[in-house]
């Protein structure tokens, strides 16, 4: 009779392997693509490259916040902030979608991704990234601005984009991009000369001019 094996465990990750485990594992966010055209229209951007792009703008934009901020906790809620779109993907801003069910699959994802470090580090992103969701801080609110503010930045200078693509009117991007006022009043103001030149281009249409369906 052959006497059966001890149950074996795997060992414990140490705390550099758990760290490269993550490390390894949000490479992935390069290959999630974004809606959203690069600003010479040329292809889509991918969730890597507009993480890196908003937290280079709250450095660079730092003083139009509309209060005293943190900066490096908004660099970190914006280097994090679509993380979960590993698992979740990224969601159009204007599709038609329950908010809820996305809000669901994004715990659960940021559970798994964030869950893969350390505790300590994984309660600390976990915070942020929940912080920045609810946007009730003043870094929050101003992480959120640069968030919305980049595609719309990008939408102008690349023709329309996505605005056109899947004609967009002007009430729905005052309606989706209103939060940037909440981060900072300087550029709301210059989101609002964006919005109404791209109007004036042909970038936006106006919900009174679409036609009935």
């Amino acid at each position: 009779m052959v006497s059966a094996m001890p149950h074996q465990t795997a060992p414990a990750l140490s705390r550099l392997e758990q760290q490269i485990a993550f490390i390894v594992e949000i490479d992935k966010l390069k290959l999630v693509l974004r809606q959203t055209r690069l600003m010479d229209g040329s292809r889509r951007e991918n969730d890597a490259e507009h993480c890196w792009h908003v937290a280079l703008m709250a450095v660079v934009l730092a003083e139009h916040a509309g209060a005293h901020i943190d900066v490096p906790r908004v660099l970190k809620m914006l280097l994090i902030h679509d993380l979960v779109e590993i698992d979740a993907g990224d969601t159009f801003l204007y599709a038609a979608v329950d908010p809820a069910a996305i809000a669901a699959r994004e715990t659960r994802a940021a559970e798994r991704i964030f869950g893969l470090l350390p505790p300590d580090q994984a309660d600390e992103l976990r915070v942020l990234w929940e912080e920045f969701e609810a946007r009730d801080t003043a870094e929050a609110k101003f992480a959120r601005a640069l968030d919305r503010l980049e595609p719309l930045l990008q939408n102008h200078r690349n023709g329309g984009g996505t605005w056109v693509e899947h004609r967009i009117t002007v009430e729905q991007v005052l309606a989706k991009k209103h939060l940037v006022a909440d981060g900072s009043a300087a550029l709301w103001a210059f989101a609002v000369a964006l919005i109404d030149d791209s109007l004036s281009r042909g970038y936006l249409r106006t919900a009174a001019r679409e036609p009935s369906r």
